[in-house]
């Protein structure tokens, strides 16, 4: 959550770590712009995060396997506040993870972002694998661009101004 957290402030949003009945649903953290973004007011972007242990990251798109109830959660297209995946990569020895002394504080490696929101239903019963294009990086850039788009879709039954 620290990763999420330090992208979410440097980019000018909100972030909170969901609570035990958000994290029922399938929410992780949530994302906050508060007052106007684009055509909506607060717009607001829910996470599920996973953390993505390895060596060193080679593959584009790199896998991940997900449980089929956060799968559904994720590619469910009812949901009124749009949600996507955070997978997070950690070193091996999670030690190496984070440096930090009086000049700077480091946070080594990133995270990436999948929205599989209207992805097709599956007939595996347990577990489905995802592929993750490495092009999506959950970093300052990235995170303002999904708040902007999602600013720019107007609420429904608004009327133009």
């Amino acid at each position: 959550m620290a990763y999420l957290q330090a992208v979410t402030s440097a980019a000018g949003f909100y972030f909170q770590i969901a609570d035990r009945g958000f994290d029922k649903d399938g929410v992780d953290a949530m994302v906050l712009h508060r007052g106007r973004l684009g055509v909506r007011k607060s717009p607001r972007l829910d996470i599920q995060v996973k953390a993505h242990q390895s060596a060193k990251l080679e593959a584009d798109p790199f896998a991940e396997v997900l449980d089929i109830k956060t799968y559904d959660e994720l590619r469910d297209t009812t949901y009124q506040v749009p949600r996507i995946l955070v997978v997070v990569l950690v070193p091996v020895d999670v030690s190496d993870w984070l440096a930090h002394s009086e000049g700077e504080l480091v946070i080594r490696r990133c995270g990436y972002w999948l929205s599989l929101q209207g992805a097709p239903p599956t007939s595996h019963e347990t577990a489905i694998t995802v592929k993750i294009p490495r092009l999506q990086v959950f970093d300052v850039a990235g995170l303002t661009r999904l708040m902007a788009e999602i600013a720019s879709v107007a609420p429904a039954g608004a009327t133009p101004s």
